[in-house]
């Protein structure tokens, strides 16, 4: 045992004595290496500048916010918040009666003793509102990608998955039997080109994103679905950055293309009071084998009853108001046009809130981002491996709860700093 390296805890550890001496060291001694490879990738991801950093919010998530080690309030310009909904009045006030009505959890999974009437009813208004025939909530919507595709699809089957899918997709995948197909990024003929391939095949679903979050690109759900119904495929889409405030009236993709899909995942955790859950919306069948079959759904409480009357009540609220949807939308076009104009890259769809600024070295969009927070807006640096090495990016996040004022504060922040970093002249 001469020369042997112990970790620095090891004082600390009571040793055995007589054989089993030799089996802790190496134990120990196999800690210690762990420990020193994870230090050193850790020390890789501060040596590249793609470190990334928690800053603390002292108070409610809103379009202003308290950051801890800032004196004045801060501009939020890189929430999910959408709407606003995060902290409005009726939505926190819902909460509170449900915390009273409903207690603050179930301790149990849906099918033992998890299940209340607010669950039931959320999971009706859900389906009416993207005009399914039933729905079911899940804890968050990574549960609702994670527990879908093995449940609709066997070894027989395949599924063709857009390659920039978010990363819940690509897990839930991975869980499933089916052949997998990656086809590019929003490349109608490579997709069909690979339908061609899995035609022997059972049952052919399609998924993609709604919206593509890292770049606010929407989707070609006409051309998608017009290859679906050509080579008989099912259509997924996961609508996580669209539900609520995208489309005239918020029902996302489908109602800005003005078509319909066969299967809907997507998030109460963003513009749906922002706090937790997801859910899938589909057939009355799907979601009954759902019930039955997903792992996420029987293996994991069910959404707390708070949670649920808020996102009830949010819902609610953007179904009374179709004018939520459309101050999102000029203010994007606000944000974008006067961006632009200052000389800015900006990808995405030019009517979608995700607003990505463009700067493509990791080190520059981690500084930028923080000179961003010394003058008020609280905005956040992307890089690998969020998104491709080489495309680092400030991902802007319009909401409606923005004002004019706030935005245009917003792009005079950019304008000054861009200068300052020779990213603009």
């Amino acid at each position: 045992m001469a020369g042997l390296m112990l970790p620095r805890t090891f004082h600390k550890v009571v040793l055995p004595k007589g054989n089993a001496w030799p089996s802790v060291a190496k134990r120990y001694v196999a800690a210690e290496t762990v420990r020193q490879l994870l230090q050193t990738e850790l020390d890789g991801i501060k040596e590249a500048g793609t470190w990334k950093n928690e800053r603390v919010i002292t108070s409610r998530q809103g379009s202003v916010i308290s950051v801890k080690g800032q004196q004045a309030k801060i501009l939020n310009f890189c929430a999910n918040n959408y709407l606003g909904l995060s902290s409005h009045p009726a939505v926190v006030e819902a909460g509170k009666k449900a915390l009273d009505t409903h207690g603050a959890g179930l301790s149990s999974v849906r099918f033992i003793c998890g299940t209340q009437d607010i669950h039931k009813e959320l999971e009706q208004k859900l389906a009416r509102f993207h005009g399914k025939e039933d729905a079911i909530l899940y804890i968050s919507c990574f549960d609702a990608n994670a527990g879908i595709f093995e449940v609709l699809l066997g070894a027989d089957d395949a599924v063709l998955s857009d390659e920039l899918n978010h990363a819940s997709i690509i897990d839930g995948i991975r869980l499933c039997k089916a052949k997998r197909y990656r086809y590019k990024h929003m490349d109608i003929a490579d997709l069909e080109s690979q339908l061609k391939d899995a035609q022997s095949n059972r049952v052919r679903l399609i998924a993609t994103d709604g919206v593509f979050s890292m770049d606010g690109n929407v989707s070609k759900l006409p051309q998608i679905l017009s290859l679906a119904r050509k080579y008989e495929a099912l259509v997924f889409v996961d609508e996580c950055h669209a539900t609520g405030f995208f489309g005239k009236t918020g029902r996302g993709t489908e109602e800005y293309h003005g078509v319909t899909v066969d299967i809907i995942n997507s998030t109460l955790g963003k513009a749906l009071g922002g706090a937790a859950g997801g859910y899938t919306a589909g057939s009355r069948e799907l979601i009954a084998l759902l019930r039955q079959r997903s792992r996420p759904y029987l293996f994991s409480n069910t959404l707390p009853p708070p949670v649920v009357a808020c996102a009830s009540k949010a819902l609610d609220l953007v179904m009374e108001n179709p004018d939520l949807p459309k101050k999102v939308l000029s203010n994007t076009k606000r944000f974008r046009s006067k961006m632009k104009d200052a000389g800015f890259n900006l990808s995405g769809d030019p009517e979608h809130p995700i607003c990505p600024v463009m700067l493509g070295d990791a080190r520059l969009a981690s500084s930028f981002a923080d000179e961003m927070l010394e003058r008020g807006i609280y905005v956040i640096g992307f890089s690998y491996p969020v998104v491709p090495k080489g495309k680092a990016r400030i991902r802007v996040q319009i909401s409606a709860a923005h004002s004019e004022q706030d935005i245009d504060r917003a792009v005079d922040a950019f304008v000054q700093i861009g200068r300052k970093l020779k990213v603009i002249t």
